[in-house]
């Protein structure tokens, strides 16, 4: 709906900014699968005790258990379809029907869960066709819940054609991970609110609890107190973004480091917290506080 002129995602009749995690659900002894129960909640609880207000489940869909949590403990879920390049690069009839399919299973599997209010068909160009006719079709299919056709159709792997902005669905979506300023911004239009569906990305090496492979991220933080003292200022500069240029969302990389990516709130392992999680619940808060229009 408008606000102030401005087309932006409601709760319950009011905009509330979207300020999520991006959040790939890998473990280091269980690969995609959680290892216990309380191992599975506590990604989930780490997101709200920080002070985010949605988790965007990363090309990865989880069991039903953890949607569970996520109603239970009232975070809002951008659920992504997973999808990768075609089977050893051959794109067919039978390949994008499989695709169709498996989508239509994931939206069956969790149409129930209050938590997921988004539906995001592709990311980044990642084995992409027909993007417009598969986000128009899933808007049918669910018209309860928003749409995000590409989230970051700006980017692509620079190897293949990229499909590009689908032009439909319910949101703008553009990745960008260098320093937050106007035009790097995506602008809402008419029928789409703005959103940028990855950001961030800073990483911190913590000896001792990397994989063992070649670490990097997006840029690389001297330490803790840096770290945190960026996000806060990425923070700051996005209320900017939202009050006058339009952006609806924001999703940070990421929940956890995964395997080479060093750029979580928390080790692979989860057994470091990399930044000040009260300094970032309090910034998270205040720019929702402050961007709330009554």
């Amino acid at each position: 709906g408008k606000v102030d002129g401005v087309l932006r995602p409601l709760l319950n009749g009011e905009f509330v900014f979207h300020i999520g995690l991006l959040d790939q659900g890998y473990w280091p002894d269980g690969a995609f699968t959680a290892p216990t129960d309380k191992a599975l909640l506590y990604d989930i609880e780490l997101a709200k005790r920080a002070g985010f207000n949605v988790i965007r489940k990363h090309i990865k869909v989880e069991p039903q258990r953890w949607y569970y949590h996520c109603d239970r403990l009232g975070l809002m879920v951008w659920q992504d379809m997973p999808n990768l390049w075609e089977p050893d690069g051959e794109d067919s009839v039978a390949v994008r029907k499989q695709f169709r399919d498996e989508l239509k299973v994931m939206i069956d599997q969790h149409v129930s869960s209050p938590a997921i209010v988004m539906w995001v068909p592709f990311n980044e160009n990642w084995g992409a066709f027909e993007a417009t006719d598969i986000t128009a079709w899933v808007k049918k299919y669910d018209p309860n819940r928003w749409v995000n056709g590409m989230s970051g159709y700006n980017y692509a792997p620079g190897y293949r054609n990229a499909y590009g902005d689908p032009g439909n669905g319910d949101f703008v979506d553009m990745h960008h991970y260098g320093k937050i300023e106007p035009k790097a911004i995506p602008r809402p239009d008419d029928k789409r609110a703005a959103s940028l569906g990855e950001f961030g990305g800073k990483g911190l090496f913590v000896r001792g609890h990397m994989w063992p492979v070649r670490n990097d991220a997006y840029e690389m933080m001297l330490n803790r107190e840096i770290l945190t003292d960026t996000y806060v200022l990425m923070l700051t500069e996005l209320e900017q973004m939202i009050n006058y240029f339009g952006l609806s969302t924001a999703i940070y990389t990421q929940t956890t480091d995964v395997e080479h990516e060093i750029n979580g709130l928390v080790t692979y392992d989860r057994k470091v917290e990399k930044m000040d999680l009260e300094k970032v619940k309090y910034i998270n808060q205040e720019v929702i506080r402050c961007t709330r229009k009554k």
